[in-house]
């Protein structure tokens, strides 16, 4: 998993309550477990029409907001079935950031171990932002170890969990933990491996 460290880009700002799993990467497209690729997914029903041409009203469809990093919505972000595609469909397609009101429990510790860093935001501070993004193309810059976001007349702070953070910064997701372990886990299995032989030895 990359190092996240800060992070500048347009945002772009989605103003729905309640977007789940589904919406943002749709069943049909769970059958692989590959991380890339799944881009092309992400909010596959509001992005496609029926003939899979690229709906142009939606925020995502437009240029700039088609290389955003840092996505805006509104309470209960991710919630709906735990599938792990969400967080890779989004990484895939680029976005890094992810600021809401509110977030489903599961989905936000999905974002940490994908490389993701979602930030709770008061409602007012998310309603500044998106009217601000209305007037014109707003960009913000996240600096995670000093907990900011900084733009043109926005200038807030957001807190985080220490241990989530100290992963993020150092790109740590649960393979790289555990393979910290690995010393502990090859004596265990040495150990375990003994115990299981020595009745035989007795025998």
């Amino acid at each position: 998993m990359e190092k996240f460290s800060k992070l500048a880009g347009i945002v772009a700002c989605i103003e729905l309550s309640n977007i789940d799993t589904d919406m943002i990467i749709p069943k049909q497209f769970l059958k692989t477990i590959k991380r890339s690729g799944l881009g092309k997914g992400l909010f596959y029903e509001m992005r496609f029409d029926e003939n899979e041409k690229l709906i142009p009203e939606f925020i995502l469809n437009k240029s700039p907001y088609n290389e955003s990093k840092i996505l805006v919505a509104l309470d209960n972000f991710g919630c709906g079935s735990s599938r792990e595609h969400a967080p890779w469909a989004l990484t895939d397609f680029g976005i890094k950031v992810i600021l809401a009101k509110s977030f489903a429990d599961i989905f936000y510790n999905n974002c940490f171990k994908n490389g993701i860093l979602p930030i709770k935001l008061l409602g007012e501070e998310i309603e500044k932002i998106i009217n601000f993004s209305k007037n014109k193309f707003l960009e913000l810059e996240i600096n995670l170890k000093k907990q900011t976001i900084k733009g043109s007349e926005i200038n807030l702070s957001f807190e985080i969990d220490e241990y989530k953070k100290k992963c993020l910064l150092n790109g740590w997701d649960d393979i790289d933990l555990t393979l910290k372990k690995e010393n502990l886990i090859s004596e265990f299995e040495i150990k375990n491996n003994e115990s299981w032989l020595e009745p035989r030895r007795n025998e």
